[in-house]
């Protein structure tokens, strides 16, 4: 068997927070599952704990990468959690998705060093992008998210315009333009909740990578592991991150992830749904994601929560094994004695009526 056949196809999927890559990521699945295919998936998050990985079939083996971005901090634990995985599960193809905070050339490298020891093929960097965010932060100026926005558009090899059903005809032109201006060399796919009928651009993407093989004397890559035109991306490798920790917050941990935050809060108690939906509607602009799984007091079931940029969604789920009520809120410079001081009140208030 020549080391094409038995390189293992590796997608990672880009986007900012709250675009839908989590929803992708499912429809993947289902497809190469149905497929006759065994998919195998790294999810990263900057919290300490992984929320997303509760949507996914407890049949497709699954890696965790926590309390760190695998685009700087956890770089090189990458390698080895793709080592991991093909040793012991044999994936036919494996999917990494990186929180929406990374930016996706520095995530390369973890998967270039990972090339070094097992026969991996880089085969696409798909990057979902929200529509009405993408033009919300276009007419808001340069701001540092916009810029990391663009590196991850920048860098793809496949762009799913998300949430076409939010925008007018005119701004739909208008989105397509812009990603057409930022990376005019890769096909853009609109879409709604990453609903596909067609998957024809994941085969060309396997013929795209069969063809680079044979003219590359059996490298899917160039020299440096990327897949982006030398042109489309543009990020400076020299520029480091920086990542912090209050230790002095009992109630949870805080990242920093250049301007991004992430407060994480355990729930000692269950609260009112009705009390809690309407915090999520009073977050601050600044918090833009929030996500958890909830224990309330006016219902029976446990729920897994999503909320993005005023819209929130609620999920009745069955965890397996043990898992903690937990609410993870990502946003920009929010103050986060205010959202503490909130969810204290909510189990106040519980408390009260006990």
């Amino acid at each position: 068997m020549n080391n094409k056949e038995q390189s293992i196809p590796v997608h990672l999927l880009s986007g900012f927070l709250g675009s839908g890559k989590t929803t992708l990521l499912g429809r993947l699945l289902d497809y190469y599952k149905g497929q006759g295919k065994k998919p195998a998936v790294i999810m990263n998050e900057l919290g300490d704990i992984n929320l997303d990985g509760q949507l996914l079939s407890d049949e497709v083996p699954m890696a965790e990468m926590l309390s760190g971005c695998i685009c700087c901090t956890m770089r090189g634990d990458l390698g080895m959690e793709i080592s991991m995985l093909i040793d012991e599960h044999q994936p036919d193809v494996i999917f990494i998705e990186s929180t929406g905070a990374a930016n996706p050339m520095e995530t390369l490298d973890g998967v270039t060093e990972a090339a070094m020891y097992k026969a991996i093929d880089l085969r696409s960097i798909i990057t979902v992008v929200d529509g009405p965010e993408l033009l919300k932060r276009s007419r808001e100026g340069k701001s540092r998210t916009f810029k990391l926005m663009q590196e991850q558009i920048r860098c793809a090899t496949v762009l799913l315009l998300n949430k076409v059903d939010k925008l007018e005809p005119e701004q739909l032109v208008e989105a397509q333009q812009l990603l057409r201006d930022l990376n005019p060399h890769t096909p853009v796919i609109a879409t709604v909740r990453c609903t596909l009928d067609d998957w024809s651009w994941l085969d060309a993407e396997a013929a795209r990578a069969a063809n680079a093989h044979e003219h590359s004397g059996g490298e899917a890559a160039d020299a440096e592991g990327h897949v982006c035109s030398s042109d489309g991306c543009s990020h400076d490798h020299g520029q480091a991150h920086a990542h912090s920790y209050d230790e002095h917050n009992p109630a949870g941990h805080h990242h920093s992830h250049d301007h991004v935050m992430v407060v994480t809060h355990y729930w000692r108690k269950p609260v009112s749904s009705t009390a809690f939906e309407a915090l999520l509607q009073r977050l601050p602009d600044r918090i833009y994601r929030a996500k958890g799984i909830m224990t309330f007091t006016d219902t029976p079931s446990r729920f897994l929560f999503q909320y993005a940029y005023r819209e929130s969604d609620f999920m009745k789920i069955e965890p397996q094994g043990h898992v903690n009520d937990v609410a993870v809120f990502i946003g920009e410079h929010f103050s986060k004695d205010w959202l503490l001081r909130e969810l204290e009140l909510l189990e106040q208030a519980e408390a009260a009526e006990e």
